[in-house]
């Protein structure tokens, strides 16, 4: 028993699963399994599960893996004829015993003895169907291999511009610096709003009812300072004019 998982990266999911599905279908196998998801509207992603004859395993296997770039790839296999042989001989063995209970119930002549073997014989061939069931599930797993299939696409180089910020993605934020910063001065003008109330109360109470009320100190004007003589000034020190005389002068 073969099987294999594949994650390949491609341009375009759809086409790379159409030309997975032919590949699949020349080589004589089928689809068993199929999703499809777009992601944020821009990705597409699909997972498919294939079956494919095991001759085949191979040249599919390749043929999916150069659709795109290959990201991981994962192939087991298990020898599951154990298995075949063991469900074989149980199928026989259980076969045998379907077959004595009806030779049994050939013979009976009691209608007792006949409900029992009835009962056994029911409970024996749904043994058998099942031993049947498991029989072609390995018969169906050894024939035909299994490939899961992952397809995504890349990010194209459109969308990687748009992930940087332009003009209209700074003007967008500085807009909303403004809006916030003046969402924050309204709280602060808002949280200081009532103590400004009270102080321009308590300025107009004491402008216009305590102020009125107070003494006035009447006003006091300096004293010119005294006129002092200076040497030569015809008005000081007598009533004579003319110009002093020195020491020795008569």
């Amino acid at each position: 028993m073969r099987t294999a998982a594949l994650e390949v990266e491609v341009a375009d999911a759809q086409k790379a699963l159409a030309s997975a599905r032919s590949a699949v279908e020349m080589a004589g196998g089928h689809v068993a399994d199929e999703s499809t998801e777009r992601i944020d509207d821009t990705h597409v992603t699909s997972r498919v599960v294939l079956r494919v004859p095991q001759e085949k395993y191979d040249e599919v296997l390749s043929t999916l893996a150069g659709t795109g770039r290959l990201l991981s790839r994962k192939a087991d296999a298990k020898d599951v004829t154990d298995q075949v042989v063991d469900v074989e001989s149980r199928i026989a063995t259980q076969r045998a015993s379907v077959a004595r209970v009806r030779a049994l119930m050939d013979r009976a002549t009691k209608l007792d003895d006949i409900v029992a073997l009835e009962g056994q014989l029911s409970s024996r061939q749904a043994d058998l169907e099942s031993l049947l069931a498991q029989q072609a599930a390995l018969k169906d797993r050894t024939t035909l291999a299994t490939i899961t299939l992952s397809l995504s696409e890349k990010e194209k180089e459109e969308e990687q511009r748009d992930d940087d910020p332009g003009f209209m993605d700074a003007l967008g934020g500085g807009w909303d610096a403004l809006v916030a910063t003046g969402r924050w001065a309204g709280v602060v003008i808002g949280a200081v709003a009532p103590f400004a109330a009270v102080l321009v109360l308590l300025y107009a109470l004491w402008r216009w009812g305590v102020r009125p009320r107070l003494p006035r100190r009447a006003a006091t004007t300096p004293a010119a300072p005294a006129h002092l003589p200076w040497p030569g000034d015809s008005n000081a020190g007598g009533t004579g004019s003319g110009p002093a005389r020195g020491p020795g002068q008569d």
